[in-house]
């Protein structure tokens, strides 16, 4: 199979599914090279629309490709989902538009705090614990790792 040429897929993808977060998130630039493609547009990554894709990528070949642009959160919370589904980093293409919220997870209560600002520290919203943000990244929870800052302050 010829490769698809300015997609920025390799050759012997099989189809793309598109999907856009929030009013930045777009996709059209994303060529499918005659492959068939499909467009999903979502207001945000919420549980509800990430079980619609979910349901989309289970609807999927083996072989598709998934492009999904919008701000940082959402497309790594659809990455997240997506690799629930099977699909390999590879497989997938980030888009990120560098605006909106990030996400923080707190190991001591395994709640998810979203920040808007950049800062070193958070207040979680589950327990309260100030915590430390790092620069780890996880794609399987979809957010940047958080420790509690001040742990080894003596009470």
């Amino acid at each position: 199979m010829p490769p698809a040429a300015g997609t920025g897929l390799e050759p012997g993808f099989r189809g793309v599914i598109c999907a856009s977060f929030g009013s930045t998130g777009d996709t059209a630039e994303q060529h499918s090279g005659g492959r068939p493609r499909h467009d999903l547009r979502f207001e945000s990554a919420n549980p509800e629309t990430l079980s619609d894709l979910r349901s989309a990528l289970g609807r999927s070949h083996v072989g598709v490709r998934l492009v999904l642009a919008g701000p940082q959160s959402d497309i790594r919370a659809a990455a997240a989902a997506a690799a629930e589904c099977g699909l390999l980093e590879e497989e997938v293409i980030l888009l990120s538009d560098g605006m909106g919220p990030s996400v923080i997870y707190c190991p001591h209560c395994r709640i998810t705090t979203t920040v808007r600002a950049a800062s070193p520290e958070v207040a979680c919203q589950g327990c309260a614990t100030t915590l430390a943000i790092t620069d780890h990244f996880s794609r399987r929870i979809g957010a940047y790792l958080g420790y509690s800052a001040h742990a080894e302050e003596a009470s």
